[in-house]
C-alpha cells in the first residue's frame, strides 16, 4: 500500500503493509528514528509525533491513517545544527539520561508551551504524565519544562 504523506514540511512517500504502524514508517521506511519504539501499547510517549497538530502516540496510529495528512516529529524542532530552545532546555537541565524517553518529552514539551507558554508545575506533570521515563525522578524534566517556558518569555 503506497502512503503519501506530508513529513516534516516535505511531501514523502512509503510503500508499507496495510497494517504498518506511523511509527514503524517513519523509522523504518522513512529513515526518521528520533520517536522511539518502546512499548508499542501507547503507555510510554516515546513515540510522540503530531498529526495535523495534535499530539498522538505514532505506535497506535496506522501509517495509512496518515496519507495526505501533516506529520511532524521531533526531527522537525532543530534549525540545523540548532538546537529548538526545549531541546536545549533538557541539555541545560540535565534532563537528558540515556536518551531513549527524551524525544517523547520533548514534543510533549513543545506541544504544551505551544498550548500554555506559562504552565505550573502541576500542568507540566499533567501534560507530561503520558510520558514514561526509567532513568529519573522527573524532577530535572519539570526543571527543563520551566526553562524552556522562560526561553520562550524571553
Amino acid at each position: 500500500m503506497l502512503i503519501r504523506t506530508n513529513v516534516n514540511g516535505e511531501e514523502r512517500q512509503a510503500d508499507v503493509w496495510p497494517g504498518t504502524s506511523l511509527l514503524s514508517m517513519l523509522r523504518d521506511h522513512l529513515g526518521l528514528v528520533g520517536s522511539k519504539n518502546a512499548c508499542e501499547q501507547g503507555e510510554c510517549g516515546s513515540c510522540s509525533v503530531w498529526l495535523d497538530g495534535e499530539l498522538v502516540c505514532a505506535c497506535l496510529v496506522l501509517a495509512a491513517q496518515a496519507g495526505g495528512r501533516d506529520v511532524r516529529t521531533v526531527e522537525s524542532l532543530a534549525q540545523g545544527d540548532r538546537l529548538h530552545p526545549v531541546q536545549k532546555a533538557f541539555v541545560d537541565a540535565g534532563a537528558v539520561q540515556c536518551g531513549f524517553c527524551t524525544p517523547g518529552l520533548i514534543v510533549a514539551t513543545a506541544d504544551l508551551l505551544q498550548h500554555d507558554p506559562t504552565p505550573g508545575e502541576e500542568t507540566i506533570r499533567e501534560a507530561l504524565a503520558g510520558n514514561l521515563c526509567r532513568c529519573t525522578g522527573y524532577q530535572k524534566i519539570i526543571d527543563a519544562v520551566r526553562i524552556a517556558a522562560e526561553c520562550r518569555r524571553a
